[in-house]
């Protein structure tokens, strides 16, 4: 990774050199949007994100073609993207069209129209091609995913089982939302009887029992900013939001059977999506019934990031995804990013001398929180701390969950502050378990004292080692470093034998010459 220039020669060290500025379009049943991301990576970030929520899908299933009302406000927004496409540099145009455009009569005549402004080909995703991008949407965004995904749009509902990197043979179904209200007058129960018949077509929703169900979809997403609203859940990030499934079903229930202009908090939606809330809630509520899954996981990412990751080499692809966009953090704002990739080796020694036993997932979280113990140093030295909490738990992450989250940013709220809670976010601590808020505890103070002796510079910290010695940790520093060793290294390396709850001691090691 090297600084790069924009595409008018600014020098812009703040963005990241690849392949890009990239975009995908997606015209969908309900929305026209434009995503410029920034590089094709195994974790792009979004750099420009506008939709128009034109209702193309809307009146299809009564005429069989597109209202030429709707036509005419997607032409217009695509008319701008293309010129956002110019202005940011765009070196490619992924532009798909879902199942409004594929099932109207004159879906044809919209597709040249919308050729003739972008300057580049549509492609007309199957069903099965929908289901296939969603799923790989899920599959980039969530760390070896294992279950049932949902894309609900304003045309249809695809579906498609994912295990790790895998992804089923999907099947689409007419259950969008925008065809629900039409094809029902606007009834939710009559919905719900639509929906009973449907799923009773397909066998797939057998094999998501007992497993994850992820949500993917505008409808879905607002459904769950509710929800959030609703319960005053301490974080405001979507991707990996994660409810019950007793839960989800209650509210589903609750949402198709409440006025909407009745419920509290129902002003986070957007009004244009109010009213297909009901008729979201209600394919959920009716998924949940025959399918009986473990959780339901909002997946942010869909068709299309699913797009992109199928554009990766399959190195990129198997790279995971919060360690690559922590990578990236630490090289945009760390003084070192070498030093910051020497701490994940050094708190394995720690880890392994003390014999802290750690699941899989949570020596990644570890190795993850070690890349971003720098990301705060330019605030004011009394901030840092608070600062660098805020922006991991709000980062646009993937690849981790809502606790994982919390984690990260106490344990770099501890490497600032060290063991003070003051300026500590109770809801953020509300996320983890009691265990992993003492491993954030740990794991910031073993940082406290690793920026300590290398100044947060690199090729320092891998000289240094730990033994346990007659119950004693001990902190090794070679002959040559031996004057970097003082009462401050000492005072923090206590603190770290505190929460041990062992004795500590520096130590330089003897001469090998």
């Amino acid at each position: 990774m090297t600084d790069v220039s924009s595409p008018n020669g600014e020098y812009t060290p703040g963005r990241l050199s690849g392949h890009g500025p990239v975009a995908v379009i997606d015209i969908g049943s309900n929305s026209v949007r434009l995503v410029v991301y920034e590089r094709l990576s195994r974790t792009p970030t979004v750099f420009f994100n506008e939709k128009i929520l034109a209702g193309l899908g809307r009146g299809v299933a009564a005429s069989g073609s597109l209202e030429k009302s709707a036509v005419d406000v997607a032409l217009a927004a695509l008319r701008r993207f293309r010129q956002i496409c110019n202005q940011s540099g765009t070196i490619q145009v992924n532009l798909v069209a879902t199942s409004a455009v594929r099932e109207a009569a004159n879906g044809d005549a919209f597709i040249s129209a919308v050729e003739d402004i972008m300057r580049v080909p549509v492609q007309v995703l199957t069903g099965g091609q929908e289901a296939r991008y969603a799923a790989f949407g899920v599959i980039s965004g969530i760390w070896r995913p294992n279950g049932m995904v949902a894309d609900l749009g304003g045309g249809s509902l695809e579906l498609v089982d994912v295990q790790a990197n895998e992804a089923g043979t999907g099947t689409t179904l007419p259950l969008g939302v925008l065809r629900l209200i039409e094809t029902t007058g606007n009834s939710v129960k009559a919905a719900e009887k639509q929906i009973d018949k449907v799923l009773a077509t397909t066998d797939l929703l057998d094999h998501g029992t007992g497993r994850a169900f992820y949500a993917v979809g505008g409808t879905w997403r607002s459904l769950a900013r509710l929800h959030m609203v609703k319960t005053k859940y301490p974080l405001h990030v979507m991707h990996e939001y994660t409810l019950e499934t007793e839960e989800a079903a209650k509210f589903c229930r609750y949402l198709t059977r409440t006025d909407i202009d009745d419920i509290g908090g129902v002003d986070s939606v957007s009004r244009q999506r109010r009213m297909l809330l009901p008729f979201g809630a209600a394919v959920l509520k009716k998924l949940l019934e025959r399918i009986e899954p473990s959780k339901i996981v909002i997946s942010a990412l869909g068709v299309r990031e699913g797009l992109l990751y199928e554009l990766l080499d399959d190195a990129e692809r198997s790279r995971d995804p919060l360690i690559a966009a922590c990578e990236e953090l630490a090289f945009i704002r760390s003084r070192s990013p070498r030093h910051a990739a020497e701490l994940g080796p050094w708190t394995d020694r720690l880890f392994h001398v003390i014999k802290l036993d750690e699941t899989a997932e949570e020596r990644r979280l570890r190795l993850a929180a070690c890349l971003l113990g720098d990301i705060g140093w330019r605030a004011h030295p009394d901030y840092r701390g608070e600062q660098s909490q805020n922006i991991i738990a709000h980062a646009a992450f993937v690849g981790i969950d809502h606790p994982g989250r919390a984690y990260l940013s106490l344990a770099v709220f501890y490497r600032h502050v060290g063991l003070i809670d003051q300026a500590l976010s109770p809801n953020i601590k509300s996320l983890v378990s009691a265990r992993m808020h003492q491993r954030a505890r740990i794991v910031g103070t073993a940082m406290r004292v690793a920026y300590l002796l290398s100044a947060a510079m690199p090729e320092l910290i891998p000289r240094t080692d730990f033994r346990l010695q007659d119950g004693e940790l001990q902190l090794l520093l070679p002959p040559d470093l031996a004057s970097i060793d003082g009462e401050r290294v000492r005072k923090r390396f206590g603190q770290l034998g505190k929460l041990l709850n062992m004795q500590t001691n520096v130590v330089i090691m003897a001469s090998t010459a």
